[in-house]
This record gives structure tokens, C-alpha cells and sequence, in this order.
């Protein structure tokens, strides 16, 4: 679907609620009117309003909406409030149904609703912001509320120089087909892995001499990926052990390893996590069903997910989360549940619900037979959401990403009290993440809710070429972090 702008320039935030809307129909930004079916925003002064209007021609059906807005309580947030609702007034004209979100299209809703409560408000102020500005629908305002009261809550155990640190190990056994992160099968790229951790090992020592030279401390640890276990016992030893060496853990408050496959875990590998520190772990079945798991690239079983768990807790791990995907081809309404059900029945005290999302570089991208409708999929994620509920599970964070199913989110749950903070930390940009390894990204937080980003090698033999440059770039972190020393500006 073609857009036009005329009389501003918001082109990201009308983009982004374009492709949320109208998910099936290409993006297309054009710089001069056109005729046909598209969409035009266009902002005009009107006496003492500022007026924002949204026209769609689609399918021969002509529609619009309009927002007004008095020019003297102008603000570039305002001023693209009124775009996107102007612009949402007329897409909801031409949709079967209103979108879970409404006008909103960023990948972090609840950012409105923790920076409404950090200042004060309540949580029904923040339900009928959500309602009246932005047509949120009640049960997406429910999960957003209640995510933010969790970062409400993790944010008050932040002091002014704490941050998280995230070492990425971009390794998998193999290539999920709904899958586009940075990672190389071992299959492929294994005789990488063991440069990959000596260089890695390097990283971890020079990046906590760093760190140690600043007032700021690890307040959480997350290792992921890829997936992390792909390495051997003995490696995973070694680099926790690195970690610990280097890395003043003294205010850690919890220490994450995404195991992400049960077919990498054994009773070696976790017993050297937990002897290096690590106390929560992930494990990711996304399906408890055979046949789904085998079509898309999983080379293990539910029965070996149970198993898995299990060897965990002997490990004496005391924080378990478990992923699931709704929305894979060959799963239903009713598979879903099941697996929902299987996993509920180990006692997790995470569960995180994915919404299938089609990622650019991923295989099921390519070959899209067998996606399930949007309806199904939004019925699979909602019915989740009420039998986590009726567990005494809650939603602790939430996320949203492009081209994802129905539209909808990616929501992690939890038992009370056993949220994880890394996640909170890192998707509400409370503080500050260092980031080690292939692919990581370091997130400084500057005054005025500005957010730098440092970003590592992607792959790892570009990390492995150019790890000077790498270290360049973690002394560009540390001199924004001393530079920001007492300004702590969380939202």
C-alpha cells in the first residue's frame, strides 16, 4: 500500500502503523501524489488548531479521519499522536475488526503506561489513556497495565549505577525455519566455535577491567543467543568462570542462560551452570508436538523437553522458563493448548507465549504454506492468556515485532515474585546493557531518554576478524557511562 505525507515528515510512525494495520499488503513509500489505491496523512494549520488528517483509498472504498489538536500545547509527541489516530480512524473504517492495539504500533506499548505510573498515576489512568487515545481494546490494556506495574516494581530495585550485562553466543545445533537471528549451525560452522570463545574469554577480561574502572555494577546476567548450551560443559565452565572473575556479581540479582534446545542440555552442562552461578535457565520447547517440532527444524521431542526440565531441577535450578510459538503451520487452537497444558504441568515460573512473527531472513519467509489465519492465531494467544491466569501466572513484560500474526505480542509470565528482571531491564530500556559476544548490542542510557547503541559483529567470523574494533567500541560505552555518572533517567 502506497503512502504520501504531506504538510510533515513522520514518516517512521505512519509507516509503522501502516504495515500494523494492513500486515498482507506491501509497504510502499512514495514522495509525490499519486492516484489510486493508498494512503495520504497530512498535517495542516487551522486557525489555533493543528489539524492531522488520514485518507485510504482502498479496493475503490474512499475513507478519512481527523484529529485536531490546539496549536499552543504543540509537542512532536502530540503532533504524531494525532497523525497516527487520524490515520487509525480511517484504516479501522475498511478492517472486519478493530486491532487488539488500536493506533498503537511500536514494538514497546507498556512504555506509555510505565512512564504514566513511574510519575504517579494509577493504574486506571493508565487503562483509560490506553482506551480513549489510543482504542486500545480491553484486554490488551489489561496486559499492558499489569506489565507495567512489574516494571514498576523491578525499577525500584535499581540504583543510579547499576546495568545488565548480556554475553551473546551466536551458535545453534541447527536453523529453526521460523528463525533470523544471527546464529551459525554447528553443522556448518562448528571448527568456529572454540576461536569463537578464546576471543570471547579475551572480551569478558579487557570489557570488566573496564567496567571496573567506573562506579557501576552487574545487576543482573543474561546469556543467550543462538543457544548458548551448544557449547560443551567444559567450555560453558570456562566461561562462567571468566565472568565471575572479571565481573563484580556482588548485586547480582539473578544470572540467566538461555538453553533454548533441550537436545543441547545435559547433566554435565548443567551442573557446570550452576556451579558457575547461573540460577535461572530457559528452556524452549515452542511446541510439546511432535510433528510441528519436526517440520520446523527442532531436532527434539516433548518427551525430551519434560526430560530436560526435569535434569534442571536436580541441577537445582529454582527459576525455569518455558517458550512457546502460537501460530506454527501444522499446530491448531487445540495442539496449542495442549502444549500450553504440558508445560504447566512441570511448573515453570516463567512462561513466555511468542506470537509467530514472519522475520525477513527466515526460511518459513520464504515458503509461507501452511500459516494459520489470524483468527486462529489470536484465539491461541488469548485462550493462553486465561488458563496462565487461572495457573496464578501474570504478565511481567511485553513486546511486539513487525510482520507478526493478527498483529498481536510476545508476553512473558510469571509466578509472583519470580519475574526476570533482565527481561524488564532490557525491553523497558530501564538502564544501561553491556553487551558481549557476537551480536550483542550495548545500550547506553543518556540523559533526556536518549538511548546509544554499540553494536558488536554480527557474525562470528567478523567478530573474530575485528575484535579491535570491538574493544574500540566498549571504551566509546564507558566514556558515555562516565559521562552520565548521577543522571539516571529511567522510561
Amino acid at each position: 500500500m502506497k503512502l504520501y505525507l504531506e504538510g510533515h515528515g513522520e514518516r517512521y510512525a505512519l509507516e509503522q502503523l501502516q504495515m500494523s494495520l494492513f500486515p498482507d499488503e506491501p509497504m510502499e513509500y512514495v514522495e509525490a501524489p499519486f492516484t489510486g489505491d493508498g494512503a495520504v496523512s497530512i498535517l495542516r494549520r487551522r486557525g489555533a488548531f493543528l489539524e492531522a488528517e488520514g485518507r485510504i483509498r482502498r479496493r475503490g472504498r474512499d475513507v478519512s479521519g481527523v484529529c485536531r489538536l490546539p496549536a499552543a500545547e504543540e509537542t512532536v509527541p502530540l503532533r504524531r499522536r494525532i497523525l497516527q489516530q487520524s490515520y487509525y480512524l480511517a484504516a479501522v473504517q475498511l478492517l472486519e475488526r478493530a486491532p487488539s492495539w488500536g493506533a498503537l504500533a511500536g514494538v514497546r506499548p507498556t512504555k506509555l503506561t510505565t512512564r504514566l505510573l513511574l510519575a504517579g498515576g494509577t493504574p486506571e489512568e493508565a487503562d483509560a489513556m490506553l482506551r480513549d487515545v489510543y482504542y486500545v481494546t480491553p484486554s490488551r490494556r489489561r496486559l499492558a497495565v499489569d506489565a507495567s506495574r512489574a516494571t514498576v516494581e523491578a525499577a525500584g530495585l535499581l540504583a543510579p549505577t547499576d546495568l545488565s550485562l548480556y554475553v551473546g553466543i551466536p551458535f545453534c545445533p541447527s536453523r529453526c525455519r521460523y528463525c533470523s537471528f544471527v546464529s551459525q549451525s554447528i553443522e556448518r560452522q562448528g571448527a568456529l566455535l572454540e576461536p569463537f570463545l578464546e576471543t570471547l574469554l579475551r572480551e569478558v577480561a579487557e570489557a570488566g577491567r573496564l567496567l571496573a574502572e567506573t562506579p557501576f555494577r552487574v545487576r543482573t546476567v543474561y546469556i543467550g543467543g543462538g543457544t548458548p548450551t551448544t557449547l560443551s560443559a567444559v567450555q560453558l565452565a570456562r566461561l562462567l568462570d571468566a565472568i565471575s572473575s572479571h565481573f563484580d556479581l556482588g548485586r547480582c540479582l539473578e544470572y540467566t542462560v538461555e538453553a533454548g534446545r533441550p537436545d543441547t542440555l545435559d547433566r554435565e552442562k548443567l551442573e557446570a551452570l550452576r556451579r558457575g552461578g547461573a540460577d535461572r535457565i530457559s528452556i524452549n520447547p515452542q511446541t510439546m508436538r511432535d510433528e510441528v517440532l519436526r517440520r520446523m527444524g527442532r531436532r527434539h521431542t516433548a518427551a525430551e523437553t519434560e526430560a530436560a526440565f526435569a535434569a534442571a531441577r536436580a541441577a537445582g535450578f529454582a527459576a525455569i522458563n518455558m517458550d512457546l510459538i502460537a501460530g506454527l503451520p501444522g499446530d491448531d487452537e487445540a495442539g496449542f493448548a495442549e502444549s500450553l497444558a504440558r508445560c504447566l504441568a512441570l511448573g515453570p515460573e516463567n512462561v513466555t507465549v511468542h506470537t509467530l512473527a514472519l522475520k525477513r531472513g527466515s526460511d518459513l519467509n520464504q515458503d509461507r504454506s501452511g500459516l494459520l489465519p489470524a483468527e486462529t492465531v489470536a484465539a491461541m494467544v488469548d485462550g493462553a492468556g486465561e488458563r496462565l491466569r487461572a495457573a496464578g501466572l501474570a504478565p511481567y513484560y511485553l513486546y511486539r515485532q513487525k510482520y507478526m500474526s493478527g498483529s498481536l505480542e510476545n508476553v512473558g509470565w510469571t509466578r509472583p515474585g519470580r519475574a526476570c528482571r533482565y527481561n524488564i531491564y532490557m525491553m523497558e530500556e530501564l538502564h544501561s546493557i553491556l553487551s558481549l559476544g557476537g551480536g550483542g548490542v550495548s545500550k547506553a542510557n543518556l540523559p533526556g531518554g536518549r538511548i546509544a547503541r554499540l553494536h558488536n559483529p554480527k557474525y562470528p567470523r567478523e567478530y573474530l576478524d575485528r575484535f579491535g574494533e570491538t574493544m574500540d567500541r566498549h571504551e566509546a560505552f564507558f566514556r558515555l557511562l562516565r559521562e552520565t555518572e548521577g543522571t539516571h533517567e529511567p522510561i
